[in-house]
């Protein structure tokens, strides 16, 4: 399958991207995986001008709304956040003895062939917010995800997630954008 790419005139606007472990291996299944996705978030916010306006993260895949400002590149900033939370989260898999994970994502089919250590799918999917008709419908996507999967009642339950953020004005996790205009 190609890997679909943000186009290039349209690098800084904003996006939804589906950011997926390799064969959906349910590697973010403790708070510590949550941690490191979220403080890298939190970095690529305060030092790479990341602007996240959505985001739902899973026990697999995460998704997020997600722009940069003129002084980076959207493409960049997820290339940087993939290849940090991969050696991180390895790192705490390694600590936390969980060597079968350890070993499908060794010798997963979807890897890249040269690659010891991947974790993320190579592809983003990602989709131009080109109307806030369609911004509306990704941001409920987001929200549902967690009910649908069973983790929440409502969406503002599951703690990671931007639900909370708009339904209940709650930062703790994370800080979120006002939507683009």
């Amino acid at each position: 399958m190609p890997t679909v790419r943000i186009i290039n005139e349209h690098e800084n606007d904003p996006h939804f991207l589906t950011l997926t472990v390799i064969e959906w291996i349910d590697v973010f299944t403790g708070e510590d995986y949550f941690k490191i996705i979220i403080n890298t978030l939190k970095y690529c916010q305060e030092n790479l001008d990341l602007l996240l306006y959505d985001y739902v993260i899973m026990t697999n895949h995460l998704h997020l709304i997600v722009a940069a400002n003129q002084n980076h590149k959207l493409s960049e900033i997820i290339a940087a956040f993939k290849k940090f939370t991969t050696k991180e989260i390895y790192k705490l898999l390694a600590k936390d003895n969980r060597k079968y994970i350890l070993w499908l994502l060794k010798n997963s089919y979807s890897k890249k062939k040269d690659s010891q250590s991947q974790l993320w799918q190579r592809e983003n999917f990602p989709k131009l917010i080109e109307s806030d008709e369609f911004l509306a419908q990704k941001a409920d996507y987001i929200h549902q995800n967690p009910i649908i999967k069973g983790y929440a009642i409502k969406p503002e339950d599951w703690k990671y997630s931007s639900a909370r953020n708009r339904y209940l004005n709650d930062e703790s996790v994370i800080a979120v954008e006002n939507y683009p205009t």
